[in-house]
């Protein structure tokens, strides 16, 4: 049976295209299109339907020796200076078993001492809190699977503020020091948490600031039957800013511009090494290892050889299929490996030997991106930045570049007040 969400009718009523991902029923574009609901997010704002994304809390005095057995980050070390990660603070990694191999990446937030929330992707809330109950035993720590029981948006784009801000009772105090990944409110009425950000119409959210898009922007946390009301308020308050409503092909897109990964393709069932992505190991300065032992630690250590990911961008909009084998090839035409994703950041293009965005505050006058493809491979061999492979399906072989980067000018990081 295909799972719905509370916006699931919405959506279906003005015109999305559906299909299922993950087990839910979901709006890949509305009718202005993939490129419009792209481009609305570098340039206005846009608004997606995150509640299909699932949520385990992990609560008491354990919860924190669980999470640092189990999660990849080191919440001692991860935080401001070095320190722990505090309340109010969020943190992005994976959860690895014995072999290295990914269990599924996620967002652990830490709302109190003995407190955190684990955001992962559709359909892993009970294969991730089955995971951390397994490895409870002897720890003080209550599992709690939310699947379904949190209602999640993201509004993303340069306008989210100003969007937002006119459906906050107090913006000011909400938007306070709201630095990337932290967060604050809470989505349950019972918390006392719940207080520190309310919507005018008293709704209490859990507001942060972390992202999948590489822009600025937040993700909106509230009980679920909450979800239409707002939806709507929202898409209300932002009509005169060019907000517009997105579906996954945008959010898809957005993300590999960004250089960041979907969760079983471009990361899965092969060790977590040697891929764009290192910054969720707790790598020691030295690097002699890692600053904690965890699940999937001593699996990666003792590697011996590892097939490395990499991001590519092309020079044009085309990317491969893959209802076809999608294979990269070298300069001298010999196969060395695979595709993970493949999409077209319809938001930038080449000038001359640069790479601009539609938002790029330097880009040449009358610069208009046709779009670039980008994705990532994964090969058995070491690459070098700037080095040409090609990718193939059965229909087309489009030449590309390897790069660290794709989408410049990103804006994820901006402080808040630079956005208002």
């Amino acid at each position: 049976m295909t799972l719905t969400t509370p916006l699931t009718r919405w959506h279906a009523g003005h015109g999305a295209q559906m299909s299922a991902f993950a087990g839910y029923e979901m709006p890949l574009w509305y009718p202005a299109g993939a490129k419009h609901e792209h481009l609305s997010v570098l340039q206005a704002a846009g608004l997606f339907d995150t509640s299909h994304m699932a949520a385990v809390a992990v609560d008491g005095p354990g919860a924190f020796d669980l999470l640092q057995l189990c999660f990849s980050k080191d919440l001692a070390r991860c935080g401001a200076g070095g320190g722990a990660l505090v309340p109010g603070r969020s943190v992005y990694g994976v959860f690895l078993d014995p072999q290295g191999q990914v269990i599924d990446d996620a967002i652990v937030f830490r709302p109190a001492v003995e407190a955190f929330l684990v955001v992962v992707n559709a359909g892993m809330g009970k294969v991730v809190a089955g995971h951390l109950q397994a490895h409870a035993a002897g720890r003080e720590a209550r599992i709690t699977d939310l699947t379904d029981r949190v209602g999640k948006l993201d509004l993303q784009g340069p306008q989210a503020a100003r969007v937002l801000g006119r459906l906050l009772q107090d913006p000011g105090q909400a938007f306070e020091r709201l630095v990337y990944f932290s967060f604050k409110g809470h989505f349950d009425p019972a918390s006392a948490l719940s207080q520190s950000v309310r919507l005018t119409d008293g709704t209490p959210v859990l507001l942060s600031r972390t992202g999948y898009t590489g822009e600025f922007g937040f993700e909106i946390f509230v009980q679920p039957d909450r979800l239409p009301g707002i939806w709507e308020a929202l898409l209300a308050a932002g009509r005169d800013l060019g907000l517009s409503p997105c579906g996954l092909a945008a959010r898809d897109s957005l993300r590999a511009g960004a250089v960041l990964p979907l969760s079983h393709q471009d990361i899965g069932a092969w060790p977590f090494a040697a891929n764009p992505w290192g910054f969720a190991l707790p790598a020691a300065g030295d690097g002699s290892g890692f600053t904690k032992p965890f699940i999937g630690a001593d699996a990666l250590l003792g590697l011996a050889a590892v097939e490395p990911t990499y991001p590519f961008v092309g020079r044009d909009p085309r990317k491969v299929s893959f209802e076809e084998p999608a294979l990269v090839f070298d300069r001298d035409g010999r196969e060395i490996g695979r595709v993970l994703s493949s999409v077209t950041d319809m938001g930038i293009g080449w000038a001359g030997d640069r790479i601009y965005s539609v938002a790029s505050p330097g880009r040449p006058p009358g610069f208009e991106p046709r779009g670039l493809g980008c994705g990532f491979v994964k090969v058995r061999r070491p690459l070098a930045w700037g080095e040409p492979v090609e990718i193939s399906d059965r229909r087309r072989r489009i030449p590309v570049t390897i790069v660290p980067d794709v989408r410049p000018d990103r804006t994820a990081r901006v402080p808040i007040k630079a956005m208002i």
